[in-house]
């Protein structure tokens, strides 16, 4: 039985404000009575919010709109808490969070809600982009490029802070002309890390700066393509497992398990299942 001060949250909120009431008055609560809440802080809550941010891309990419309503309520949840967190640390509320997102919002997009700019409409997507980087150029001022690539968060997936750190520096020209000087240091970076496993077996640290150059080059390559790098791994990942089932539940019906296996037996299945793709089947 719910306790009788706590009736009216049990009651289902009829529109926006008081929706995001109810659930910020439900996380103060939890916050004070709540020994696990209690005892939380921003660093704590940290590996939460990775969390729920990657199952709300992943229910995006499965077009699960179900379960995506369910994520982004476990997103809001996460924002309301560090809100409330930095609320007792009279540093911040979610009032402050929300006004400063819409100024930003406001100022990013003069073209929209500025008086002055009615007659400067943004007319394409590039337009908006173009107008939306300009803007945040003008926010940085004299920030050096640096510290700008600093500012890249270390929280990102490695693929997509490489993408982003080398976007920005060839933003002050610090980038090849063309896509080949890109795939000569794929090309530098692979044979340096064939000598260093053939001098350096057993050097973990010298084999791990070797791959890590590799692997950033590669980066390069995906960013003069215009392709995703993070969205690349996750394909072919994806098609791994798909033929490396097909390879277990193959063997499975001859009788076999992969174990028992050669690698040639096994390859001549993946190749088999490589053909099944290409036709479709």
């Amino acid at each position: 039985m719910v306790k009788e001060k706590y009736i009216h949250l049990c009651e289902t909120a009829d529109d926006n404000e008081k929706a995001l009431t109810r659930l910020y008055e439900i996380v103060k609560i939890l916050r004070s009575e709540c020994p696990w809440d209690r005892v939380q802080t921003h660093e704590s809550l940290r590996p939460g919010m990775l969390e729920e941010a990657y199952e709300t891309v992943d229910a995006i990419n499965n077009q699960d709109m179900v379960n995506l309503r369910e994520e982004l309520g476990d997103v809001l949840l996460q924002v309301v808490f560090h809100s409330i967190l930095g609320e007792e640390e009279s540093r911040f509320d979610l009032k402050d969070i929300i006004n400063e997102e819409c100024e930003k919002m406001i100022r990013r997009h003069p073209h929209v809600f500025l008086q002055e700019n009615a007659n400067n409409t943004a007319k394409s997507i590039d337009k908006v982009l173009e107008k939306w980087e300009n803007i945040k150029e003008q926010e940085r001022g004299s920030e050096k490029t640096s510290a700008r690539l600093t500012k890249v968060p270390r929280a990102l997936p490695a693929l997509t802070r490489a993408f982003k750190v080398q976007k920005k520096a060839a933003e002050v020209g610090f980038d090849w002309d063309d896509i080949s000087g890109a795939f000569d240091k794929v090309r530098e970076e692979t044979r340096e890390l064939t000598e260093c496993c053939q001098e350096q077996p057993a050097d973990k640290e010298a084999l791990q700066e070797e791959l890590g150059d590799l692997l950033f080059s590669a980066v390069n390559v995906s960013r003069f393509l215009g392709i995703d790098p993070e969205a690349s791994l996750d394909y072919t990942i994806d098609k791994f497992i798909r033929r490396f089932t097909h390879v277990e539940n193959s063997a499975l019906a001859c009788g076999r398990a992969l174990e028992d296996m050669s690698l040639s037996e096994m390859d001549e299945l993946w190749d088999e299942a490589k053909k099944l793709e290409r036709s479709g089947q």
